[in-house]
């Protein structure tokens, strides 16, 4: 059993002169021996802060398989019981769709499954991670910590898609390898033309309600235009003291191309911290855009992108943990990458169509596959060419080496996105690949095309058995599950084109 460390002892919390109840400090976390020394030091620091800043509030919530914070909102005598002895929320969490919609048979033994516990719609459990826990300054009197998810008699639930990722790099370390992510984010901000919601916006299961109607916020063909960025000042003033103030490592706010369009850049940090990082990201911009009268949205291309798709970034590269070097420079002059860059490399392109899953989730994310769009519309690698899926960047003496995935979309879940560059990377090493020659004209290259939409992708994915060797055949078929639903309501939608279209024939 863990031996807590001195300075976790009965602090007062919300104002009040409550002691650290023994229930509190034998609940679930302790039962199942679920934190280590690390986390248990850092719930100390929380209920110093909870004590100091006078936190009334803490939002409790774990990613889901869409890259969506789902959770609750502990108060008073639950703020720390909560934390200690975990969150239940309803299972049926983990077996929906993009629209909230269940699609599996939720009430059933199993729901479908075939994992124990998952039947019922019965509870799951959240248990905070204490090293995530943020202070939010647009939220008064308000912390949020990031969750991960057990069944009620402790075992982790396999469908976590931070735990998948986890488990990605437990592997890779077994390998003697860690993972280092660096990320750019692109965003599309409009001003909110309807101040309230109306019955039309009004959603229900697999049947969204009306997207509100919104305006631009900037003209568009304005790429790292200053005049266009100052005139959003007020906004990029307050995502900037949001994002620091929550110990994100943001190393800029920049104007992209398209209209209303931004993009937000983060330092390289090691693989979990990074996949976080982009959560905690997202929803920030989300929110503190809302109380400025914004709306946000990390979907690739709403309606009036006309001219640029949102696109996410991810550059990476290998650690090797003997040396704490970069294992992706070359040790010999004359190349870009080692041979264990070159062999990731390989994989990534191979197992591209497969990943597209991870990297481009939504239907509408496979509209930014087009030509001369600063986006990829084929499999390919170049050097430091941003026309190419993958962009290589460093070489000999350069600690920077690294690869860049061009073709992922903002909305994608960042566990899945990049357990499945481990994934693809890892099999290239292991199979040997060679990625060929790099290529010098991206868009005219004769080389295989990026999946054309999301049901292509599924196809190649169910054809790659990489994905489930890696995860488990099991996750796989819940993800082919899933984006199917997602795929059939959308396919049996009438759509403003269809209308336009077919209306006057004959």
């Amino acid at each position: 059993m863990h031996q807590r460390s001195a300075d976790e002892r009965p602090k007062s919390f919300g104002g009040s002169a409550r002691p650290m109840l023994a229930a509190d400090r034998d609940g679930f976390v302790d039962r199942h021996e679920l934190w280590g020394e690390a986390e248990h030091a850092a719930a100390a620091q929380i209920r110093r802060v909870i004590d100091e800043r006078g936190i009334e509030m803490i939002r409790v919530a774990f990613v889901d398989q869409h890259g969506t914070l789902r959770g609750k909102t502990l108060v008073g005598d639950g703020l720390w019981s909560g934390l200690r002895g975990g969150c239940r929320v309803p299972s049926s969490l983990v077996l929906k769709d993009t629209s909230g919609k269940s699609v599996y048979p939720v009430f059933s033994h199993d729901a479908g499954t075939g994992v124990e516990g998952l039947g019922g719609a019965g509870d799951l459990v959240l248990v905070p991670d204490p090293k995530t826990f943020r202070v939010l300054p647009w939220a008064p009197n308000t912390g949020w910590v990031l969750c991960d998810v057990h069944f009620p008699d402790g075992r982790p639930v396999g469908f976590s898609t931070r735990r998948i990722f986890r488990e990605a790099l437990d592997g890779l370390a077994a390998r003697g390898y860690g993972a280092t992510i660096g990320v750019e984010l692109e965003f599309h901000v409009f001003r909110l033309a309807e101040p309230a919601l109306e019955d039309k916006n009004v959603a229900a299961p697999g049947r969204p309600g009306a997207a509100p109607v919104l305006t631009p916020t900037t003209r568009g063909a304005q790429l790292l235009r200053q005049e266009d960025l100052d005139s959003l000042d007020d906004l990029v003033q307050a995502l900037s003291a949001g994002l620091l103030a929550i110990d994100l490592p943001l190393r800029s706010l920049e104007l992209e191309f398209g209209p209303s369009q931004l993009e937000l850049t983060l330092a390289p940090r090691p693989g979990l911290e990074a996949a976080d990082d982009v959560v905690l990201a997202r929803m920030a911009v989300r929110q503190i855009c809302r109380r400025h009268g914004y709306l946000a949205t990390f979907m690739c291309r709403p309606a009036g992108a006309d001219t640029v798709s949102s696109g996410w970034h991810l550059h990476q590269s290998l650690v090797d943990l003997e040396t704490g070097g970069n294992a992706f420079i070359p040790r010999e002059g004359g190349t870009l990458l080692s041979t264990a860059g070159q062999r990731y490399l390989g994989g990534l392109l191979r197992h591209a169509s497969a990943a597209a899953v991870f990297t481009t989730p939504s239907i509408n994310g496979y509209k930014r596959y087009r030509p001369f769009t600063l986006a990829p519309d084929r499999i390919c690698w170049g050097i430091d060419n941003k026309g190419a899926m993958v962009r290589v960047v460093g070489g000999a003496d350069d600690p920077a080496t690294r690869l860049e995935n061009r073709s992922g979309e903002p909305a994608a879940n960042p566990y899945l996105y990049m357990a499945s560059q481990i994934a693809s990377g890892m099999a290239g090493i292991d199979g040997e690949l060679d990625p060929g020659e790099p290529t010098e004209d991206p868009y005219v290259a004769d080389v295989k095309l990026l999946p054309a939409s999301l049901m292509e992708a599924l196809d190649a994915l169910r054809a790659d058995d990489i994905f489930a060797a890696a995860w488990g055949q099991e996750i796989i078929d819940w993800i082919l599950t899933l984006k199917s639903s997602e795929v059939q309501r959308y396919l049996a939608d009438v759509s403003g084109w269809e209308q336009r279209e077919y209306l006057g024939l004959p």
